[in-house]
């Protein structure tokens, strides 16, 4: 390890920063590892001695954080002295889409990547390496280059020498409900620079746990790049299986046993086939908008109109659930209670961010039906959030169009005319439903979105089951 690479500081303590400075502190003992955010809640939900009450779940993050917090990994609300006491710093900030303004639902705001380059040219001294880390648009590195630039020139107060900056790209590959196996047993790390000093700096880092071979370098741009395009082939890959599954329903296939036979010609592999109710998770839809948006910068029609078309077959898809649920049950689902099982975007995390079950919900919602949302990890307040209505903690007759927080899979059953499974949590592959269907209204419905229920089984029990892509 370099001697100048004592302490690193990483802007940004949400499901990306967290976990992979917790990683970066637990295999680099020698390092001092500060994780800073401007959400004091967000702070403090970090260092809550609950580790169950960490703000970000995934499997075994709780035991990484339990041998470094306090250690040599520390969260903090104090900013300017964490950045002016680092070495490297990381970039792991929110970049969603714009909502107003030039590119607006297509380009990524980068508003919280200027104000942290801003807070780095401010607070720094001496040499800094600074580690794009969030997911951003291809050259949004000139873009912090240009805005550190104004500070090389500013001495520190301290009468220090002056500030010099080094840019680096290093752009996470995470897969939400696996991400600490992925931290710990990458794939790949890509880190895009032209300052080989630099770069051999931060490889020397990942050199603790990491192979060399697996360490690929490359220049800023392509780096960047990169990340968006990794986002898209997978988003695509999707999108390409739930067309299929609608085919399946029409002709009589089974979209599984499509998918099991092209998963085993090698040239096509078995990763991304599964199909469900669409994508969701913070990078896909917005890595994908904004290859649109840079392809019809660029004048590339065809190509934006290529991509488009993946987020079309997603939104097509939630709608298309939606749909078919109500016209199994009667074609009406007014004053009705559906059992909701799983609302986080997929299995193992506790996000919700574009989950294809929010869409679906609030279809479902708007015909009039009640629903009861059973989630393992995500709290009733953010199904809050995300449905933009509050709670009822019991239905009346009177009332429609309304939804309650169920604490186990039986409550969230008992007297409903359906159950619609939209996460593939472990527990719905191993639902009992001889006990549901002594609780549930007859004629009783099994909207299996995920294609892990056992059809034949549920069906000994009288359960009317319709399952995604299966003729």
């Amino acid at each position: 390890m370099s001697p100048s690479i004592r302490k690193i500081c990483c802007i940004g303590a949400g499901f990306v920063g967290g976990p992979t400075m917790a990683v970066i502190a637990d295999k680099c003992p020698q390092l001092r590892v500060s994780v800073v955010d401007i959400n004091s809640k967000r702070v403090d939900e970090w260092n809550n001695q609950d580790l169950n009450k960490l703000p970000v779940y995934e499997p075994g993050l709780k035991d990484v954080i339990s041998r470094c917090r306090g250690k040599n990994l520390f969260f903090s609300k104090e900013i300017e002295e964490n950045i002016s006491d680092s070495d490297m710093i990381f970039i792991s900030v929110n970049t969603p889409i714009k909502k107003n303004g030039v590119g607006a639902g297509e380009a990524s705001d980068l508003k919280w990547i200027e104000s942290s380059a801003r807070q780095i040219g401010n607070y720094a001294k001496g040499h800094t390496i600074v580690v794009e880390k969030s997911t951003l648009p291809v050259r949004t590195a000139q873009k912090i280059k240009e805005i550190l630039e104004a500070y090389k020139s500013i001495s520190t107060e301290d009468g220090s020498k002056k500030k010099e900056f080094s840019i680096l790209s290093n752009p996470e590959f995470l897969s939400e409900g696996t991400a600490i196996n992925d931290l710990e047993n990458p794939d790949r790390i890509l880190i895009g620079g032209d300052d080989p000093k630099a770069i051999e700096k931060l490889v020397e880092i990942y050199l603790n746990w990491v192979p060399r071979e697996r360490i690929l370098k490359t220049n800023l741009w392509s780096s960047e790049l990169s990340k968006l395009i990794a986002n898209a082939f997978l988003a695509q890959r999707i999108s390409s299986i739930n067309s299929v599954s609608a085919l399946c329903e029409s002709t009589g296939a089974d979209v599984k046993e499509v998918a099991r036979a092209i998963g085993m010609d090698k040239r096509i592999g078995n990763q991304f086939i599964n199909t469900g109710p669409g994508f969701g998770g913070s990078c896909f839809k917005k890595d994908i908008l904004n290859l649109v948006y840079i392809s019809r910068h660029y004048d590339l029609k065809e190509v934006a109109d290529y991509w488009q078309g993946v987020l079309n077959i997603n939104t097509w898809q939630k709608s298309r659930i939606s749909k078919i649920i109500v016209e199994k049950l009667f074609s009406t689902i007014t004053g009705k209670k559906l059992s909701i099982l799983g609302f986080s975007f997929k299995a193992n995390t506790n996000d919700t961010r574009e989950s294809p079950a929010i869409n679906i919900c609030k279809d479902l919602l708007e015909e009039g039906c009640n629903l009861s949302i059973y989630e393992p990890k995500v709290k009733a307040t953010q199904i809050e959030k995300d449905l933009g209505l509050i709670q009822q903690k019991e239905f009346k007759i009177i009332t429609e169009g309304q939804w309650q927080y169920s604490k186990s899979i039986i409550s969230s059953a008992e007297g409903s005319d359906a159950i619609v499974i939209l996460t593939e949590w472990e527990e719905f592959k191993l639902i009992n439903w001889e006990q549901l269907s002594k609780v549930m209204r007859s004629p009783s419905w099994i909207f299996d979105t995920r294609c892990i229920t056992n059809i034949e089984e549920a069906k000994q029990y009288g359960f009317n089951v319709w399952r995604l892509g299966n003729g």
